[in-house]
């Protein structure tokens, strides 16, 4: 089969599209027919060799995928070859043909495509556990969502709105603010503003008064994150998801203690590992939001997989508006 290999990690122009071993399904698992995978600002990292988690080279990266199962292991009743679904893995989505423990499979809705499909995987399960599981959020909070044109943050804006919120959208350009308000966010606040720890503060505070917002959802890190510790609420949450700036950021805790602010990690990818039945029941969640018309995936293009190098430069450049796609047939 085709697919994109990592045989030594460094930059995106180390990746090779070449033919990679087909896989059989072994017990519990499926064997998938590809049809689309989207990109993840985690892709990335493990294409570079920086991620937390990067399996023995050569490899095949890749953590959404949409397609149709071929053919099933031993054990596994709740799945046959020809259902068309949706799943994640830690890697292997960007080829051709894919294995997948049938636990991490997700039967897709009849009118998803397989773009949406792939769309809809990492990145909203990542909002749901960030806005739900970790931030514990109630119905009519104040959500600042940063990074809220990417793949992430339009999740998050989309199912904070499903939910009740009030949404701050927090983006670095007028355009990917336009994005944001078409999916549901009620204000938005520029990034690219000089001196941003007093700017963003009162673009929040002229937004929602000055009492800030309850939660914070973050996966810029850097000075957008320093910002954002500011137009929190007393007892506010900040739930810190990535760092696609590029610095880690440090915060003195006399500040949270002053506040009663609450700083909460997320890696999305343990729940996998750690508890399937609760992703199985976000998933669920998210489909039936879905089938609602209050979720839809945004994708802003599709690429073929022989020109997968521009469809990640557009991610590492931070030029997506929700989602870029490879389709693989």
């Amino acid at each position: 089969m085709k697919a994109l290999i990592v045989k030594e990690h460094g930059p995106l122009e180390n990746l090779v599209l070449d033919e990679f071993p087909d896989s059989q399904p072994s017990k519990g698992q499926v064997l998938v027919d590809v049809h689309a995978a989207s990109i993840n600002f985690p892709d990335l990292l493990v294409v570079g060799g920086t991620y937390q988690n990067l399996p023995p080279r050569p490899f095949v990266p890749g953590k959404d995928l949409a397609g149709i199962v071929v053919e099933v292991g031993e054990g596994v009743t709740g799945l046959k070859p020809g259902d068309r679904v949706i799943a994640q893995v830690e890697h292997g989505a960007f080829a051709e043909r894919c294995v997948v423990r049938e636990s991490l499979c997700f039967f897709m809705p009849l009118r998803m495509s397989f773009a949406e499909g792939a769309a809809m995987g990492l990145v909203y399960l990542t909002a749901h556990y960030a806005l739900l599981e970790r931030a514990r959020f109630q119905s009519g909070e104040i959500v600042l969502v940063t990074g809220a044109a990417g793949g992430v943050g339009l999740a998050a804006v989309q199912l904070a709105k499903a939910l009740g919120a009030t949404v701050v959208a927090a983006v670095s350009t007028p355009e990917k603010g336009e994005v944001a308000r078409a999916s549901g966010a009620d204000h938005v606040v520029l990034t690219n503003a000089a001196d941003l720890r007093e700017s963003l503060r009162k673009q929040v505070y002229d937004a929602v008064g000055k009492r800030g917002v309850d939660i914070v959802l973050d996966s810029v890190g850097g000075d957008v994150f320093d910002a954002c510790l500011r137009v929190l609420a007393w007892c506010g949450r900040l739930v810190i998801i990535g760092f696609a700036e590029g610095r880690v950021p440090e915060v003195k805790a006399g500040y949270l203690l002053v506040k009663n602010i609450s700083l909460i990690g997320l890696q999305s990818s343990d729940y996998r590992e750690r508890m399937p039945e609760k992703v199985r029941e976000v998933q669920e969640h998210l489909f039936t939001l879905y089938n609602e018309g209050k979720l839809k995936p945004h994708v802003m293009a599709t690429y073929p997989l022989n020109d997968y190098l521009a469809a990640m430069k557009t991610v590492k450049d931070r030029k997506v508006l929700g989602k870029v796609v490879l389709t693989m047939r």
